[in-house]
């Protein structure tokens, strides 16, 4: 594709200042199209223009907001297939992730995000024994959901689709407006979703789309002083910097930073139901998503076993081209990641892990693919059990008591979503209540998408996904009156 990419500001589509840069397909190394390269003087014209639009967004009614995401919705899954392709050779997904778990699930999160919800909450009287209104005045309140302002969201190269739609329906739902600062890998996705708000009606400034190859784009999109709030998803080291940055200024944020999700696998356990959870590291977007089950804590009772199930399910796993029909692992996202995932496995065998499953690079001429590893007989302290490596790698750590499993489990910087697997469904629940993580999987690697979504430690700070979205992108109000 030579098509050149401009970027959306104020409900126009304008030239960037930094001119373009080449967007690769992991699969084949060939082009995909040219992004945006915004100055931080249009990322600030953004954010103004946001902040202009604003006021008459935020007293539009929610069933208006609520018809512009239906509405949006429509053209999404009207336009799946060619939004796929897109995210696909963007994105290096499999043909079946692209269509169900980018672009479906964006649109699925629209239509969510497009129900109305109360925002108003009566709250119960009370008396006051003393105070302006005489020794035994009632006092009526109520708490309200307000719009937090001008949001920016800051989204990940994982998911070109689901995770921008997670932010911005939201956000819009709300009541608020949006500067979207999408991935420097795959940001094309994200102005087709533009795209689909501009025809179903969202005014000028309500949503932009600023895209940038260099730190200096989202930099702006942060510090623009006409902005709220920072919505992010990444790396824990850049979402720390974030953070800094909206301290100074006590902007609102969300941050889904990133994880090092551990697998507690009892002797008890259903090892086949393990084995496919698990295995979902190796093929669910190659590995690179933050909560995958990527650290593997086995009792000893199943260790043996485990490793060995493991080991031959990775083997089994074809990878190869996302585009072909029985390809289950496809790339990573740049030859860069390539070589860092390739370095952290080579650092594990040097660290004293045994390689039990992969390691090597496939034979292909083109394209950025890592074989599925698995590093067994692992011990905590090494480099690869504490760092989040956000590739086709699982790591494997014997465990005795469950008192010890726990422990091993909550020995780490992260806590976003752990796992427990065992026979005994109510050890399975002890445990889980032990774990310090935002979210725990009993027996399954399943999401209920109502449930609260964000992290404990530096796994990240607020939460999102179903209602609790509302509230993360909403300011909490209290109105008080005598009774």
């Amino acid at each position: 594709m030579s098509e050149r990419q401009r970027l959306f500001v104020g409900g126009a589509w304008v030239d960037p200042d930094g001119g373009h840069y080449e967007v690769v397909d992991p699969a084949t190394e060939q082009a995909v199209g040219w992004a945006p390269e915004a100055s931080t003087d249009q990322v600030r014209a953004a954010a103004a223009a946001a902040r202009e639009a604003f006021g008459p967004w935020s007293r539009t009614t929610p069933e208006e907001r609520a018809a512009v995401l239906a509405r949006a919705a429509d053209l999404m899954q009207h336009n799946l297939v060619p939004y796929a392709d897109l995210a696909q050779a963007e994105s290096g997904a499999t043909t079946g992730t692209a269509r169900g778990m980018q672009v479906g699930v964006a649109v699925a999160r629209f239509r969510r995000y497009a129900r109305v919800e109360p925002v108003e909450q009566p709250l119960p009287p009370q008396v006051n024994e003393a105070g302006p209104f005489g020794p035994a005045a009632v006092m009526g309140a109520l708490a309200v959901r307000r719009p937090v302002g001008v949001v920016t969201c800051i989204t990940s190269y994982n998911n070109p689709w689901a995770n921008p739609a997670g932010k911005v329906a939201p956000a819009l739902a709300m009541g608020n407006t949006v500067v979207v600062k999408p991935a420097p890998q795959d940001p094309l996705s994200v102005y087709r979703m533009a795209e689909a708000l501009e025809a179903a009606g969202a005014p000028p400034g309500v949503v932009n789309v600023v895209s940038g190859s260099r730190p200096e784009t989202g930099e702006a999109a942060v510090d623009s002083p006409d902005v709220d709030m920072v919505s992010f998803t990444g790396s824990t080291a850049v979402g720390q910097r974030i953070a800094e940055a909206c301290g100074r200024s006590m902007k609102r944020q969300l941050m889904e930073l990133g994880g090092k999700g551990a697998a507690l696998v009892f002797d008890d356990a259903d090892l086949d139901a393990a084995v496919a959870g698990i295995g979902t590291t190796f093929s669910f977007y190659s590995g690179q998503i933050c909560t995958a089950p990527t650290r593997v804590i086995a009792q000893r009772g199943v260790y043996d076993r485990l490793v060995s199930q493991l080991a031959a399910y990775a083997r089994r796993l074809p990878v190869g081209d996302p585009r072909e029909r029985g390809t289950v692992v496809g790339p990573v996202i740049s030859a860069a990641h390539r070589d860092r995932v390739e370095a952290y496995v080579e650092l594990g065998r040097k660290e004293g892990a045994r390689l039990a499953a992969g390691g090597e690079r496939p034979p292909y001429d083109r394209g950025f693919y890592v074989a599925p590893a698995l590093l067994a007989d692992c011990t905590p302290d090494m480099r690869v059990v504490r760092e989040e490596i956000f590739g086709p790698v699982v790591v494997v750590v014997p465990f005795d008591s469950e008192e010890e499993g726990v422990a091993l489990a909550n020995d780490t910087d992260y806590g976003l979503i752990d796992y427990v697997w065992s026979g005994d469904v109510a050890r399975a629940f002890r445990v889980a209540g032990r774990l310090r993580a935002g979210g725990v999987g009993v027996n399954t690697v399943g999401r209920n998408m109502e449930a609260p979504f964000g992290g404990f430690k530096k796994s990240g700070v607020g939460r999102d996904v179903g209602s609790y979205a509302l509230h993360a992108y909403s300011e909490l109000q209290a109105i008080v009156w005598p009774g």
